[in-house]
């Protein structure tokens, strides 16, 4: 319908024009007016299924206005409200809000004269305050959107014209789909556009993606097969084809579609040929391409979803009590219409109390009860209190503004600090139970070092590079280096950078030089122009620590017999070189052309060209422009597409396609699934234990090594190479080829040149790269080999993966098969110790393929690939067709170092109650040991495997080990406190903690409804839970398990696109910017550098919010209620009239203006206790999980506090002033002048820290109110007939029994509140005021105390029933199989690892009820 609406008024209003279009006139598009807000629908209504995309020429204008009639332009908008608009559209978004809703309707119903109990215009001032106040926030925050919106619409880039014959200045705002447009190098891309041409003489195109995902890595997109062969420009003049494509999608990870020539052959479309909006156009000199999706249809713009909204716990509990208070005013106003029914039938015959209307009729009470009803509706509307929820928004505001200011949570290495996404949840993260975290990036490091290898059976421990990584002290970066160090700092993608672009022969394809280095990188130019270019950035993954690797010298030294000799024998007979020898060539081959990485070198000749002269605008403009599309950026990533992966849902990957495109590639991450680790221990291998085996190897194999000269220094040019790389694991393999002299030189989309020692430069033809994704978990190339001129495919991959595609060998079968029977069963050995040591583990595998195969294969391969429909599901399929059969070559293993300060900062959020689960893509051995390595498991803890292959194996082996953890305590904790918050015991290192291990296969069975709460009740006997082999889906699944049905709080922490849907899932999500991009941060709540920096934003800053927020709203509730109840009391002395004894505006500005201040500035300013006693005593953090400072029983305490307090209020001076001849306001002024003095005073007993801030708020708020009340006093004669506050204010400072009122009232109100709060300090102090007093102590002092308070923790802890039952369940060994459940040291688990027995094991061998006493032989987990 929208369609047709949007065809029937375009052609319309060409109708009504009376002229027909000009040639190059575009139809405008009415579609984006109907976006509302700014907001483009999730799901776009295109035209049909796909879209055809038809080039917007004169010869094209009918078939371009049929298929293209409902297609958006490239306008955006942002904002959501326009002039016109702006009033009522944001009126009714505030009146969404139950508070405003109840206040519009009190002053509805003030108007009525029946009921009336104010001015009218009085009780309209509070909510037109609110609202006022909202709106100018509202509207100052859409302005801004508007103006970064006209920026952007009216940037200028070249679109082909067809009536002028050539590229014009054109807005953006004005491009549309089917235009050509010309880009430069360093422009930005307006729309989504298919690339056609490009400079580069291999139709390559460099562009960042900073802009769009925050990855500042160089990607390579492709020009569509067909074109890429072109001598010159493609002109659209002559372009007679159309693309058929699917409909716009936020999918950044997938293109699908089709290219069709006039002849009607077909040419695939994938998302290497999609150049997407926001991205940068780098070393590139020029493009060209064709619009698809524009404007609101773009995927930048579909995933561009605005901030998200989160409601905190603390926010719906103050829901719940203003509800409660709603309840209250009710009751009260019951109270006063019941009364004033029941006095006025006491006095019904006395005219004067009953007067009659002007007809002479005279109102029933039981009416006149029902009108004062609704006049104490409004009598007492303060008792809700409208500012709370004004003065909750500018507290927040007050306390992300100190978190930020926060100077700790700087990292100076990437410039970059905490970032507070969410302006909403501040408090909850005082609140946080559970912890879900992922490992590389976030735990670690995430800088990949290699570290040891297996090749064809032999282990080579590379000794002497572990020395170096013992003893080695990262080097700082120098001032004159790159500024813009990692991607993962928002700082630097702000920071303008200009990039070099590359001069290119204007001749045909082939002419290019022989010397050239495609997919150059931005570094230092030394042609014309290389002056204004300045030093590249720093690449990632390319720190010393990383790039310098020491070979072995075992491992050189046969490497060294890699000679020309050996393929090409002097004598001309044929031999054939040792197997050994052709597998470490193979080997280091694999290593160093399997991957995706960009080669530059520094010292190549670049030419920046002039932005101004092909756009119009200069390159600081543009690069200023480009910091504007961050705030347009993908804030949230999509969901991913696939399970598993480090970064499915990456927007950016640039691998390399061959001839025909392939794969909707996902970002190719290492192919072991994600995660990494860090050794727990030095490495304790040496030469001498690795040379062990080398005999018996070679006598088992057949293998001969020869002696040969070690090789000389790496190439000289090899140092001055730069390697972009898309993940840190491929940076580390391709540093490692490097090491031992097979560099990688140059790599085009048709060609792989490597420099390979004494062999020189060989090249290698690039026929196909199958890219990484996480269904196959592995990628492959597929190469012309130069020596033996075969097809050959070079694959690495998880080896759990690998393993199972190597060809079937038999001992029966010929020698090469048992060959390759030893290699394998060695090769599993040497990685089963890798992952002991918390290495990542890859298998290296090759296959050979004939000229026939490879034939077949592509002509299967072609078809899927040119599929629009189920075009992932085709093309896994042809890859798993190639990729079978293999020859395993061998493995290797990476370390990734564990981050600064993660041990103690685990260790801590133990010890404040906080449970820790750790969700890796991970072997379950290297899980493990980075979990000892980082404390989230404790050498005493007994550890649980949960591994099975079945549902129901995996029920069996939780009831087992659920009746072992209940036998060990003997105290089953309830199903109600899975509810609670926790209370265990502070110190982790007591003999009852557990800790539970599981695979993702068996994951899958616990995570189905009918184990999920068996599942629940296990975990929560353990303290750390380690999840392996996890994929992203599963992660979040985990995470809203816990959250829906143990009702907790919490809280998950990465730093990759993998981790998006469990940072979403959680209450709060934090975003580790790292080396993974931005997609983590964009979806995040919070985003920080660095782990550590977790202890202090959880255990002090969200301690403080928390405290503060709590108190500040009970204090809104108790000031409102103590206020509104000094007139309710009156009501009993004046008949229930609805009668005040205070001026309607001393009424309302009471609470809107004299007690407003002090509580925000509490709210942002109060600190209980210390930062550095928070830090040192993490369990203050338990008293915010368990609500102390907000419970239910404390609001109604606060509750009946605020009704004792205005009782002495009210009846102190009404004793007083009993007998005497006072007006009603004379009466009143007392009243008021004591209930400021005693809410001001009740907030300086409840603040812990006082400063100069509190005091002069507190005395302003004071003096205010008296120069308001003075002056009212002064100058309002006659403004509330018949009574009045003329002078009342003079009289009353002149008369000392006023002051002996206010003093004596204050004192009286506030006695049982300071008592109480005295008798908590010294009689029965929490922890909390018991730590206050050290803040008070001298250092020595304060060292004793802290001493003696974590001695007194342990008394108290082993005095505990639970801990003297765990230590009793732990106290003797454990016998028969459930010893085979795990428990193991750290020791044990790191190193011996098979006795750590799986489901399987258990449960084939029928202990079903545990009752064998013998441990079973290890199996494969």
């Amino acid at each position: 319908m929208t369609e047709l609406l949007q065809w029937a008024r375009h052609h319309w209003h060409r109708l009504t024009s009376g002229r027909t279009q000009d040639e190059d006139e575009r139809p405008y598009n009415y579609s984006s007016l109907l976006v509302c807000g700014g907001k483009s629908p999730q799901t776009p209504k295109p035209a049909g299924k796909h879209r055809v995309v038809i080039p917007h020429l004169q010869c094209f204008r009918d078939e371009y206005e049929r298929f293209s009639g409902t297609y958006v332009n490239n306008r955006i908008r942002t904002t959501k409200y326009t002039l016109l608009n702006f009033v009522p559209r944001n009126l009714f978004e505030q009146f969404h809000r139950a508070a405003n809703l109840y206040f519009l309707f009190l002053v509805v119903l003030n108007w009525v004269p029946l009921v009336e109990a104010f001015q009218k215009e009085i009780t309209m001032l509070p909510l037109v305050v609110v609202l006022t106040i909202i709106a100018i926030k509202d509207g100052l925050e859409d302005y801004r959107k508007y103006k970064i919106d006209k920026q952007i619409n009216n940037l200028i880039t070249k679109v082909y014209s067809r009536k002028e014959k050539k590229y014009i200045d054109c807005c953006w705002k004005h491009v549309t789909v089917g235009d050509f447009i010309r880009l430069s190098c360093n422009e930005i891309i307006p729309a989504d556009m298919v690339l056609l041409f490009s400079t580069d003489p291999d139709g390559i195109c460099h562009i960042e993606t900073s802009g769009l995902d925050g990855e500042s890595n160089l990607k390579q997109r492709q020009v569509v097969r067909g074109y890429a062969e072109q001598d010159s420009e493609v002109d659209p003049e002559k372009f007679s084809s159309r693309i058929e494509c699917e409909s716009p999608n936020n999918d950044l990870s997938r293109f699908r579609g089709f290219l069709e020539h006039s002849n009607k052959e077909r040419v695939g479309l994938s998302k290497e040929n999609l150049l997407l909006r926001g991205c940068t156009i780098r070393n590139t000199e020029a493009v060209v391409g064709i619009v698809v999706y524009a404007g609101h249809e773009t995927k930048a713009m579909l995933n561009n979803s605005g901030p998200r909204y989160k409601r905190s716990k603390l926010e719906r509990r103050a829901n719940t009590d203003v509800l409660w208070c709603v309840l209250l005013l009710v009751v009260m106003c019951l109270t006063g219409a019941l009364g004033h029914g029941i006095w006025l039938s006491r006095y019904e015959n006395m005219v004067f109390f009953n007067i009659p209307e002007p007809d002479g009729r005279v109102i029933s009470p039981v009416l006149t009860g029902f009108y004062v009803f609704w006049t104490m509706i409004i009598l007492l509307q303060v008792l809700i209190p409208i500012s709370l929820y004004v003065s909750i928004e500018i507290v927040k505001l007050g306390q992300i503004y100190f978190i930020q200011s926060d100077i700790d949570f700087y990292n100076e290495k990437m410039d970059s600090t905490i970032q507070c996404r969410a302006l909403n949840i501040t408090e909850d993260l005082g609140q946080i139970q559970y912890l879900f975290s992922d490992k590389t990036g976030t735990l670690t490091e995430n800088k990949m070092v290699f570290r040891r290898c297996s090749v064809a059976g032999f282990d080579y421990c590379h000794e002497e590079n572990a020395k170096r990584l013992e003893s080695y002290q990262e080097a700082v970066f120098e001032e004159d280096e790159c500024t813009d160090t990692l991607s993962g700092s928002l700082s630097n993608m702000a920071k303008p950078r200009a990039h070099g672009c590359r001069t290119v022969p204007r001749g045909p394809l082939g002419s290019k030089s022989s010397t050239h280095l495609s997919g150059s990188t931005p570094a230092l130019g030394s042609g014309e122009g290389s002056g204004e270019v300045p030093h590249s950035r720093q690449a990632a993954f390319s720190s010393p620590i990383e790039t310098d690797v020491v070979p072995d010298t075992r491992l050189l030294d046969k490497f060294s017999q890699i000679t020309p000799q050996l393929f090409t024998p002097l004598d001309g007979t044929t031999q054939s070189p040792p197997l050994e020898i052709l597998y470490i060539l193979d080997f280091f081959i694999a290593l160093a052309i399997c991957n995706t990485v960009v080669v530059s070198a520094p010292n190549q000749p670049r030419q920046k060209i002039g932005i101004s002269s092909l756009s119009g605008m200069p390159i600081k403009s543009l690069e200023e422009i480009k910091n504007i599309f961050q705030k347009l950026s993908v804030r949230r990533s999509s969901s991913p597409s696939l399970a598993g992966g480090k970064d499915p849902t990456s927007g950016a990957p640039c691998a390399f396609v061959s001839r025909i495109s392939f794969f909707s590639r996902t970002k190719l991450s290492p192919p072991v699934e994600d995660e990494s680790s860090q050794m727990s221990e030095s490495p304790q291998a040496s030469n001498s234990a690795c040379c062990a085996e080398t005999e018996a190897q070679n006598s088992a194999l057949g293998l001969t090594i020869g002696s040969a000269e070690a090789l000389d220094g790496p190439p000289p040019l090899a140092s001055n190479l730069c390697y972009e790389a898309e993940s840190p694991d491929e940076a580390a393999l391709v540093y490692a080829a490097r090491a031992y002299h097979c560099t990688l030189q140059s790599r085009t989309p048709e060609q792989v040149m490597v420099d390979f020692a004494a062999l020189g430069s060989l090249t290698f033809q690039l026929l196909h790269i199958l890219p990484f994704d996480s269904v196959r978990k592995r990628m492959s190339v597929v190469v012309r080999h130069p020596l033996s001129k075969q097809v050959v495919v070079y694959t690495k991959g998880a080896d759990s993966v690998i393993m199972e595609l190597l060809s079937v060998a038999s001992p029966d079968g010929t020698n090469l098969e048992k060959q390759q029977m030893i290699i394998r069963e060695k090769t599993q050995s040497h990685l089963d110790e890798y992952a002991k040591r918390g290495l990542r583990t890859l298998c290296i595998a090759k296959k050979v393929m004939s000229d026939a195969e490879y034939a077949e294969w592509l002509r299967n391969h072609f078809l899927a690939e040119t599929s629009i429909d189920n075009r992932e599901e085709l093309l896994v399929e042809s890859a798993m067709r190639l990729e079978n059969k293999l020859t395993l070559l061998g493995a290797t293993g990476i370390e990734d170092r564990l981050q600064e300060g993660v041990p103690e900062t685990i260790e801590a959020l133990h010890k404040a109650g906080i449970k820790i689960w750790m969700l890796t893509g991970d072997k379950q051995e290297t899980a493990v040991n980075i979990a000892y390595a980082c404390k989230l498991l404790e050498p005493d803890d007994k550890l649980f495997i949960l591994n099975s292959q079945s549902k129901g194996a995996c029920e069996m082996l939780m009831s087992a080990i659920l009746k072992e953890l209940q036998k060990r305590t003997q105290a089953p904790p309830e199903p109600a406190s899975l509810r609670k918050s926790f209370r265990r015991p502070p110190d982790p290192q007591h003999a009852g903690r557990a800790g539970l291990v599981i695979t993702g296969k068996t994951l899958e069975f616990a995570l189905q409804e009918s184990l999920q709460r068996q599942f629940l009740e296990l975990t929560a006997w353990c303290q750390a839970v380690v999840c392996c082999r996890a994929t992203p889906l599963q992660k979040s699944e985990v995470v809203k398990l816990v959250r829906n049905h143990l009702h907790v709080m919490t809280l998950a922490i990465g730093d990759g696109a993998n981790d998006v849907s469990m940072i979403q899932v959680a209450d709060i999500g934090i975003g580790v910017s790292g080396q993974e991009g931005m997609q983590a941060v964009m979806a995040s709540d919070f985003a920080i550098s660095r782990f550590r920096h977790l202890s202090k934003l959880l255990l002090v800053h969200g301690h403080w919010c928390y405290t503060r927020l709590s108190n500040m709203i009970l204090y809104f509730f108790y000031k409102n209620v103590a206020y509104v109840n000094l007139l309710f009391w009156y009501q009993f002395f004046c008949g229930f009239s609805g009668t005040s004894m205070t001026d309607y505006w001393v009424l309302i500005f009471f609470n809107l203006l004299f007690t407003s201040v002090p509580p925000i500035i509490y709210g942002v300013l109060e600190k209980d206790v210390s930062a550095e006693t928070l830090l040192q005593l993490p369990e203050l953090y338990q008293s915010g999980q368990q609500s102390e400072a907000y419970l239910p029983l404390t609001f109604w305490i606060t509750l009946l506090d605020a009704f004792y307090q205005s009782l002495v209020c009210f009846f102190v001076p009404y004793f007083t002033y009993q007998g005497s001849d006072i007006d009603i306001f004379t009466f009143g002024n007392p009243l008021n002048t004591a209930a400021l003095f005693i809410i001001l005073l009740h907030l300086v007993i409840e603040s812990k820290s006082l400063t100069w801030i509190h005091m002069l708020v507190m005395v302003g708020s004071i003096l205010s109110y008296f120069f308001f009340a003075l002056a009212f006093g002064g100058l309002c004669v006659a403004c509330n007939p018949p009574s009045n506050p003329y002078w009342i204010m003079q009289k009353h400072m002149l008369d000392p029994v006023f002051y002996l009122v206010c003093v004596l009232t204050t004192c009286i109100a506030l006695l049982p509140r300071f008592l109480y709060r005295v008798l908590q300090g010294s009689v029965f102090p929490s922890p909390v005021l018991r730590a206050k007093c050290f803040d008070r102590l001298a250092p020595e002092e304060r060292a004793e105390a802290l001493k003696k308070w974590r001695g007194t923790a342990k008394i108290n802890q082993v005095a505990s029933p639970y801990a003297r039952q765990s230590a009793a369940g732990s106290g003797g060994p454990m016998t028969g199989p459930s010893a085979a459940l795990a428990m193991k040291s750290t020791t044990a688990c790191a190193v011996e690892q098979e006795n750590l027995s799986t489901c399987e094991t258990v449960l084939d061998l029928g202990c079903s009820e545990l009752g064998a006493t013998k441990m079973p032989e290890p199996s494969t987990c």
